[in-house]
């Protein structure tokens, strides 16, 4: 049976998606131009006009905006209304800087609900379901963008916030969750709650919506086995709405792209030359229709691939590839390209749950980085095989994956700090700018 929120949008013919984005994108360009001081001088720099976009086949005419841009512009600079008409703010965790903070009118945030439902309707709710949402509420976007998605539904929503196990699982078992929505990571480490409690049997969860940081298919594999569920990405920015940017179907190849408000392109992170379908480059978005905190061409620095290749669940929308690093927090170790995830893969390929820890430091001129792993209780219990033998083992998975060399330190389960939130999943103490 096809799961379908809005089909007559999820399933709109590709030349009519394309005209649609070009219509809007042509108004929303005049709308940015006549109301956002920002975008006037942008376009005036870059020698652009309105008038000079008649479709999507144009945008590439546009300037590029970064979250630098956003930080500049703090608070109020990329406001695309008067402050009266909006009726709330979302904001990142600023960890690197002034926070970006975005705006929305009502309707924006209707049409975030809207993207969100539809994520929902394609892991399998329906308004028989209990929909547990254990995303952060308040100034992050997770737990507000799944709460608004599960009411369009007409789910039972549970706005239970991240952190507090206990809780999360007694509302778990005696409401009958269904659907949880939460980052990977959480799912993880409540899947090993509930498998340490003997809580598996009591548990009615059929799905989980996870995003908001990394994970790789391993680490999906997992939560699947240990909850029992089917799990789908979801991927979001609070700079573009929140999560439903894009989200997967039941076949989980590739997240669709919701295409009636947003158009992706994929460029070389460094020269700025829009890739063809296929070709692995960064993420760009332009919103076409959020009017308080319009963004046009703004550069995810995530790493990803587009494609139309149809898909057997009938949506058409153009799928986008789970993000494989970002081109600002990839690390360069001994002049070697490293993403966390490619060390996740390898740890989980070799039986290790996805609590770890990356250290990189440098001392004098030097590079190191230590991969520090939780034994699982099961090998912790294994007399036949050594701490040694296993970090000799991890070190020569590492190897062939990053071509280089890396400490491993296996340590006692449950001796890494646990998340309830976002992973902290690399620790760097170089000082790159020395």
């Amino acid at each position: 049976m096809k799961r379908y929120y809005q089909p007559e949008i999820e399933t709109m013919p590709v030349e009519q998606i394309q005209a649609l984005q070009s219509e809007r994108l042509v108004k929303q360009v005049k709308f940015v131009y006549d109301n956002v001081e920002f975008y006037r001088n942008r376009m005036d720099e870059a020698g652009v006009k309105p008038e000079d976009i008649h479709g999507i086949e144009d945008l590439h005419k546009l300037p590029f905006i970064t979250k630098d841009d956003l930080r500049d512009q703090y608070p109020y600079g990329l406001l695309g209304v008067p402050l009266k008409d909006c009726v709330r703010i979302q904001s990142t965790s600023g960890t690197t800087g002034r926070r970006v903070v975005a705006f929305y009118t009502q309707e924006d945030i209707d049409i975030w609900d809207e993207c969100c439902a539809r994520a929902i309707v394609a892991a399998g709710g329906t308004n028989e379901d209990v929909c547990h949402v254990c995303y952060g509420y308040g100034l992050f976007t997770g737990g507000p963008g799944l709460n608004g998605g599960s009411h369009k539904v007409g789910c039972l929503t549970l706005p239970m916030s991240s952190g507090n196990t206990e809780r999360q699982l007694q509302f778990m078992t005696d409401l009958g969750s269904t659907i949880i929505c939460c980052t990977p990571s959480y799912a993880a480490n409540l899947a090993e709650a509930i498998n340490e409690r003997g809580l598996r049997d009591k548990i009615k969860l059929k799905a989980g919506i996870f995003g908001a940081e990394p994970w790789t298919e391993e680490m999906r594999h997992n939560i699947e086995d240990m909850l029992g569920i089917k799990a789908y990405d979801i991927y979001g920015l609070t700079e573009i709405s929140g999560p439903g940017v894009s989200f997967e179907c039941e076949e989980q190849a590739g997240m669709h792209i919701q295409e009636d408000h947003f158009i992706p392109e994929i460029i070389n992170p460094e020269t700025g030359e829009v890739l063809p379908e296929g070709e692995i480059g960064e993420l760009v978005f332009t919103c076409i229709t959020k009017k308080a905190f319009p963004l046009i061409r703004y550069r995810t620095r995530d790493l990803c691939y587009l494609t139309r290749k149809p898909c057997s669940c009938g949506r058409t929308h153009i799928r986008m590839h789970k993000p494989m690093g970002r081109s600002d927090d990839m690390m360069v170790i001994k002049g070697v390209n490293v993403w966390p995830s490619q060390i996740e893969s390898v740890l989980l390929n070799q039986g290790y749950q996805a609590n770890y820890q990356i250290v990189v430091d440098r001392i004098g001129n030097n590079d190191t980085c230590e991969v520090q792993v939780e034994l699982t209780p099961e090998m912790a219990a294994d007399n036949t095989v050594s701490i040694e033998d296993r970090e000799k083992k991890v070190v020569k998975g590492l190897k062939s994956m990053l071509g280089i060399k890396v400490d491993v330190k296996v340590v006692e389960p449950k001796s890494i700090t646990r998340s309830e939130g976002k992973a902290v999943r690399v620790i760097d103490k170089r000082d790159l700018y020395k």
